[in-house]
């Protein structure tokens, strides 16, 4: 094993194969190669966040196999150093960092570098055989006034089709920064690409302050990768809708990648006050805080939307809200919309789309069809066809509560997709408690008898209601992966309670409400700003701190996407590292990262809160491999083959929420052994 560390100046500041799977699988291989979101020119290698630009995280490597996975061992390792690089009199920002890149490899011809960036926006350049350093740069980001938690979950590449192949940044590397800047990068030497923006950079703050509300900007931040179609580049950005009514406005943006420029902006809100759905210019959100997916082919950026301002309460965004909780396509070179499908009506669960939409082809008897495959928190899958936005699979309207808080008008329907079924447990009742001992259970069972409980859609209340899923999923960030030629969809996902309370703004400690946890998960109650009411949230857990409903508690769940049906469950984590007594239950622990698949017929997943990495077998999901890795790598993985090897990469961070006591810095790179 090769262990490396970054040398840099410190801040300034289980189912069986039938045979018409066998044929389907067949079919696939074919149509795999004329697919083109799988025909660049390095299919085989890592070169986007989802792997190719669709987003589907799979790789067709098929050195790593069933046969050979449990000999992975370490191949390298590589320290980036960014947790040390914070000034002692910022140490406390150490404890805020999310380390949940995904790297990306780019082209030889362009240096055949493996290249991320840490939680301060640093990127780094390493050989991909080794992984020594090949070249460092830092935006020197603004670490105070603080906005947030610090996260870079990637970067993106582009190649200008229009400049010679050896001038500077004919080849680019893009990034978003948690302070609001977007740059970009010659991929081969990390210098700044001189004709974009000043310098190299963009400062996105002047176009965000263009469009109201924007009293909760500095709170705003970059941290997903941006999406880059035909010469456009799209970023979102986060907004803290837990504080505020008005939060900040959630558009989404295009800028050209050549020279930085500004070309539009699309409102995630109906503001044209001719329309039924129209929002005053007060209400924001509906943003784009996670990631996106691109088709190049058709010009399309695919944007999942966020729910409007504030979580958990409506009343002053009447409507549908049209363009929340929404997948958007957009035309890129425009930025006008094509389509757009609402998968949730007037939000008050905080249920955003949590992930890019994957574009995928499914394989059929009647030949290649390209979707859109959608997963929410709710647990439920939307998919879609791929050019109309018409429902692939059938999605109903069906009545849910609307008797909710005074003055918030909730929708009566909500849609449900006849297929696939739902990933997760969707309901809750005192019968559903849970508990290892009597004394936990009837706790538990006391809890959601004194609250707000019933099916999926239960409305929140000044008495409580318990959320079932919860906020975090179902899927979350971490999103799915799909195999192209098994057409399996492949998730990870949680089951969790979660317990919301809006509480009248006069009863809500003043003092207690200004600490920097007031009002979000586990932290003291907070108020909501223009509404009249304070927020109370946390996990529903026992008094030994375990969940109130029955394990596992996170699943990986594989899905046909022919048929939509459900072909395995297996739980997911161990509980050892988070009980009171080390019992290596396989219960499902908190979970952050998604999972990928390979020709290999090998899922790869870290993401668990239980310091392992992991390899399934995709057709049964039995586990085929288990390793021990310094910290919880929550985080997605990413493989590619260098000098006929192939390695399977993942960051090493652990997680602020889920396992504060493992943060770290460290990027893992598995290979089978040379022989």
């Amino acid at each position: 094993m090769i262990e490396h560390e970054a040398s840099t100046p410190h801040y300034k500041t289980p189912v069986s194969m039938t045979m018409k799977r066998i044929i389907l699988s067949l079919l696939g291989l074919w149509f795999l190669y004329m697919n083109p979101l799988y025909s660049d020119e390095n299919e085989s290698d890592w070169m986007q966040y989802g792997g190719h630009e669709g987003g589907g995280r799979y790789s067709p490597l098929n050195q790593i196999n069933k046969d050979n996975v449990h000999d992975l061992e370490v191949a390298w390792t590589f320290k980036t150093g960014h947790l040390d690089r914070v000034p002692e009199r910022l140490s406390f920002l150490r404890k805020l960092v999310g380390f949940q890149v995904t790297p990306i490899l780019l082209p030889d011809d362009v240096g055949g570098h493996l290249v991320l960036c840490t939680p301060f926006n640093e990127v780094i350049a390493l050989d991909p055989t080794s992984g020594e350093q090949r070249w460092f740069y830092s935006p020197e980001i603004n670490l105070m006034p603080l906005a947030g938690r610090f996260n870079c979950k990637g970067l993106s590449q582009w190649r200008d089709p229009e400049v010679n192949p050896d001038e500077l940044c004919a080849h680019s590397l893009f990034m978003a920064t948690n302070d609001k800047r977007l740059i970009a990068l010659d991929g081969r030497t990390g210098t700044p690409c001189p004709g974009f923006g000043e310098n190299g950079q963009v400062d996105v703050t002047p176009y965000i302050k263009a469009m109201e509300p924007t009293n909760q900007i500095r709170s705003s931040q970059l941290k997903s990768p941006p999406a880059v179609v035909n010469g456009v580049i799209i970023i979102g950005g986060t907004g803290n809708k837990f504080k505020d009514a008005s939060s900040i406005n959630g558009a989404v943006r295009g800028f050209d990648a050549r020279s930085g420029e500004f070309l539009w902006a699309f409102d995630t809100l109906v503001r044209d006050q001719n329309d039924p759905d129209a929002l005053p210019y007060s209400v924001g959100g509906a943003n784009v805080w996670t990631t996106m997916s691109v088709d190049s082919e058709r010009d399309l950026v695919f944007v999942p939307t966020a729910s409007a301002s504030p979580n958990f309460y409506g009343g002053l965004r009447p409507g549908d809200n049209r363009y929340a909780n929404s997948v958007l396509a957009i035309k890129a070179s425009t930025g006008e919309l094509v389509w757009h499908y609402q998968t949730l009506h007037h939000d008050i669960w905080d249920w955003d789309l949590p992930t890019h939409p994957i574009l995928v082809d499914v394989t059929t008897k009647e030949g290649s069809i390209p979707i859109v495959i959608q997963l929410g928190k709710t647990g439920m899958v939307y998919t879609f066809h791929r050019e109309t936005g018409e429902p692939y699979f059938d999605i109903e309207e069906r009545p849910v509560p609307t008797d909710g808080i005074v003055g918030d008008q909730l929708s009566p329907t909500q849609p449900f997709p006849v297929k696939p079924p739902p990933l997760i447990r969707q309901g809750i009742s005192p019968d559903d408690a849970w508990g290892v001992t009597l004394y936990e259970r009837e706790s538990c069972r006391e809890m959601i008898t004194n609250a707000r409980y019933g099916g999926m859609f239960t409305p929140m209340s000044t008495k409580g209601t318990v959320m079932y899923p919860q906020v975090g999923g179902g899927s979350n960030w971490g999103g799915g992966a799909f195999d192209p030629v098994r057409n399996i969809l492949i998730t990870p996902v949680a089951q969790v309670p979660f317990y919301v309370q809006l509480i009248p703004e006069d009863e809500v400690d003043k003092k207690l409400a200004k600490e920097p946890m007031a009002g979000n998960p586990m932290g003291p109650p907070g108020l909501i700003k223009g509404t009249g009411y304070g927020l109370f949230q946390k996990p529903l857990l026992s008094p030994l701190y375990t969940p109130c409903t029955k394990p596992p508690w996170s699943l990986i769940v594989a899905v046909d996407m022919v048929t939509g049906e459900i072909l395995w469950k297996t739980p997911f984590g161990k509980i050892d590292k988070l009980s009171p007594l080390p019992i290596g239950f396989e219960w499902g622990t908190p979970y952050a990262g998604g999972a990928i698949t390979t020709g290999g017929g090998v899922i790869f997943i870290g993401a668990s809160a239980d310091e392992r990495f992991r390899a399934f077998d995709i057709d049964t999901g039995k586990k085929l491999l288990e390793l021990k890795a310094p910290t919880s790598a929550m985080a997605t993985p990413m493989t590619y083959m260098a000098d006929g090897r192939q390695y399977v990469v993942i960051a090493t961070g652990g997680h602020m929420w889920n396992y504060p006591q493992g943060i770290s810095d460290e990027i893992i790179a598995y290979a089978l052994p040379n022989k």
